[in-house]
């Protein structure tokens, strides 16, 4: 067959241009007739070397008929007229497919009969036969009609171009290799540089790569149904497959990652690349999203993370996202790209793309979001000390290099994609380290003079860094207050280790004894949250006392710094005494209720783990035996199952503001709260016994009137220690029973 013939070439909807600049490559030039139809001319060659090399297309299509098609008898009488017998022997097992959008003729299996009785007549016909067996090959016949436009075609590929013949093991959520192979190619990925898929599943972008810089053909692997048809002589193949071979290019040296956390599914993915052949460029690792790291200068990260398509799964995958700027801005030079069906997803990462497309994986709209780095060049970038030594190669659209994106790359005058700083955050960093410095000159000899190893260095002092620094003996404890800023995520997440780092610097503190946390404010029921389970734990000196404080693992460490003097006020009262803490947490003002000489201590939280912790505190001072009971407990329902027997000498009641723990049904709110167990503990306290009532909730009002005692005295000034520029840290009260019992008659009027 000499002369040339109509093809179309089949892709998902926005791979259009991608597989008409592949055609391009090839030699063919194709336009784009309808979405995900391409329509070009060529000779009978083009069947085999279109299967063979196309990456990104499903389907190569002989075009036999296109036609206006109302009604059945149009459909027919031109289906009759085509010269089905060139293409299908007299024995032709003969399969009709069909699909029809916005026409009159809607109904696809009577189209689909429709052609087939057309075809047989013809068959019938032309082969001078009075009978069709269909026991010879098969022929996949196609009836496509659009806006009443009828397009009828044959199926030279068998099996979807993107059954490329190695993939045997896939994920849960397996990405098609012409979507996968898609997405390289609209990147600025090449050989020589660098790629890292993070959510590899089983490897399909990784090994595309592989193919695409090996410029090794897709289909090398498998068969197409045009091999078993007998006018397409099987030289043209043989030929096909020969240049395939001849062009491949041999391995390069810059090994392609992909990483997923999921252990499993490597294996699957070691064993595809395996079966295409690239196992040797490809290297898979068991590794968690926010592990990502690499030391190349510059390079792609190519990403199909999980986006959920069941109710409630996008929820659910909010961290994930949340967490992207803060993974990639590790990777400030390279270039970053995208695919998910994730909603908002550039406002959830609070940045917006170079470039989106939209893409099709399935049939599910996802968009392919672009972040273009900077190109690689002889200048420095701020924000980093790596400097690249090479520029982008220019573009070459070749057959052989069938991977090269026609993209403009990126601009030498582009910021890192994610992260980065400015002179104001060098600026602000001086800010700080003149300020801790300043700070620890002046309260240096408080270890020696004072007993006291941690203490305030920094508080809010200047509003632009809404920090509070505490420090341990060796160790910063950081944490960050919200305030609105111009930063992204990324971008104030470099901020935040450009900072700390100055901390470290200004104080000659080792950089990985600085622990940072975020306090967000609190709202409706919302408690904080457990942050991490790395338990680093120190022992710290405070008056002669040691306490365990965890730096890690919660928002607050264990150990309330402006508490201070009011623990040094109960040591002093506790001589003898009964000694009760409600809302004891880690029991640090039972340790020192100890040390004064207390004859009993009772500490009451409802947190096991508190609890537990403030027993390793009492220990940790030789603090043991009977007379030290923990209890855990509800602090109200403790209080309220207390026969009014006059027990303690001293009550420390320090609660948090709202509390619904697991552990009860009962709510604790502060405002609403407080007096009713103050009144509920005063009938238990011995006469002139005190309690000491704090807060640190910033709109309480306390109503000494509400109060069953003689003297109730607010001690706030007192309390706040002279490291705390706060002085309204918390606020703090001292209640004392009434030294004659109200149960005495002599006490009536």
């Amino acid at each position: 067959m000499s002369h040339p013939i109509d093809l179309i070439a089949t892709t998902a909807f926005g791979l259009e241009a991608i597989v008409r600049r592949e055609l391009k490559a090839l030699g063919y030039e194709a336009t784009i007739c309808s979405p995900g139809r391409l329509r070009f001319q060529a000779d009978i060659s083009a069947i085999s070397r279109c299967n063979l090399w196309l990456r990104t297309a499903d389907r190569i299509l002989i075009e036999l008929a296109s036609f206006l098609a109302t009604d059945f008898d149009t459909l027919f009488e031109t289906a009759q007229t085509i010269a089905w017998n060139e293409w299908l022997p007299n024995d032709a097992n003969i399969r009709v497919v069909g699909r029809s959008l916005r026409s009159q003729l809607s109904s696809v299996p009577a189209c689909q009969r429709t052609v087939k009785k057309a075809i047989v007549e013809q068959l019938l016909k032309s082969h001078h036969v009075t009978a069709l067996p269909e026991t010879g090959i098969q022929f996949k016949v196609e009836i496509a009609i659009l806006n009443d436009q009828a397009t009828l075609s044959i199926d030279t590929t068998g099996p979807s171009l993107h059954k490329r013949g190695f993939r045997q093991a896939v994920s849960k959520a397996p990405l098609k290799e012409t979507l996968a192979a898609a997405l390289v190619l609209l990147s600025f990925w090449r050989k020589e540089r660098p790629l890292i898929d993070p959510f590899c599943g089983s490897g399909t972008i990784p090994i595309e790569a592989a193919l695409i810089g090996r410029n090794l053909a897709p289909g090398l692997q498998r068969a197409f149904d045009a091999e078993a048809w007998p006018n397409i002589p099987s030289s043209i193949w043989s030929a096909a497959r020969e240049e395939a071979h001849d062009l491949t290019q041999p391995a390069f040296e810059e090994r392609l990652i992909g990483t997923d956390s999921n252990g499993r599914v490597l294996q699957s993915a070691r064993d595809n690349a395996a079966r295409a052949g690239v196992s040797e460029l490809v290297h898979f690792q068991q590794k968690a999203f926010d592990e990502l790291s690499s030391q190349k200068r510059h390079g792609c990260v190519i990403a199909n993370p999980p986006y959920g398509q069941r109710l409630g799964e996008e929820e659910d995958l909010v961290p994930l996202y949340e967490s992207v700027p803060l993974v990639l801005r590790k990777l400030p030079t390279w270039s970053h790209y995208i695919l998910t069906a994730m909603p908002n997803f550039e406002t959830i990462i609070g940045r917006q793309a170079d470039r989106r497309r939209k893409l099709y994986n399935g049939r599910i709209e996802c968009t392919y979001f672009q972040f273009h780095g900077p190109r690689p060049s002889t200048h420095g970038l701020q924000g980093t000390s790596a400097t690249a030594t090479a520029n982008e190669p220019t573009a070459d659209p070749s057959p052989e290099n069938l991977s090269t994106s026609t993209s403009a790359p990126p601009t030498e005058s582009l910021p890192p994609v994610f992260g980065g700083v400015n002179p104001k955050s060098h600026e602000q960093a001086e800010l700080l380290q003149r300020r801790l410095r300043k700070r620890a000159k002046h309260l240096r000899r408080w270890p020696t003079q004072r007993g006291i190893s941690c203490f305030r260095l920094y508080e809010r002092d200047i509003p632009e860094i809404p920090w509070v620094v505490d420090r341990y003996e060796d160790h910063l404890h950081i944490t960050e207050y919200e305030r609105p800023h111009e930063r992204d995520i990324g971008q104030h997440a470099d901020w935040v280790d450009l900072l700390k780092r100055a901390a470290a610097a200004s104080l000659d503190i080792d950089p990985q004894n600085v622990f940072f946390k975020r306090r967000q404010r609190q709202r409706g029921t919302s408690q904080h949250a457990h942050l991490a389970k790395a338990s680093y734990e120190i022992i710290v000196q405070e008056g002669g006392l040691q306490f365990i404080v965890n730096l890690s693992d919660y928002i607050d460490t264990g150990l309330f710094l402006d508490h201070r003097i009011t623990r040094k006020m109960v040591q002093d009262l506790a001589d003898q005494k009964t000694f009760l803490n409600l809302f004891g947490y880690t029991g640090s003002f039972s340790v020192y209720a100890a040390h004064g000489g207390a004859a009993q201590t009772t500490t009451v939280d409802s947190s096991q783990t508190y609890l537990t912790w403030a027993q390793r505190n009492m220990r940790q001072n030789g603090f043991t035996g009977q007379h030290h009971g923990f209890i855990q407990s509800d602090a109200q329902a403790f209080v309220a199952a207390l026969p009014p027997v006059e027990t303690y000498d001293l009550v420390v009641v320090d609660p948090p503001t709202f509390s619904n723990t697991k552990n009860t049904t009962a709510v604790w709110d502060i405002q609403k709260d407080y007096a009713a167990l103050i009144n509920r503990l005063i009938p238990c306290m011995k006469p002139a016994g005190i309690i000491f009532f704090s807060t640190n909730f910033r709109r309480f009002q306390f109503d000494s009137n509400r109060i069953h005692a003689n003297t109730v005295h607010e001690i706030s000034r007192q309390t706040v220690p002279d490291d705390f520029r706060n002085r309204r840290i918390h606020r703090c009260w001292k209640i004392q029973k009434n030294a004659i019992s109200e149960t005495d008659p002599s006490s009536a009027d």
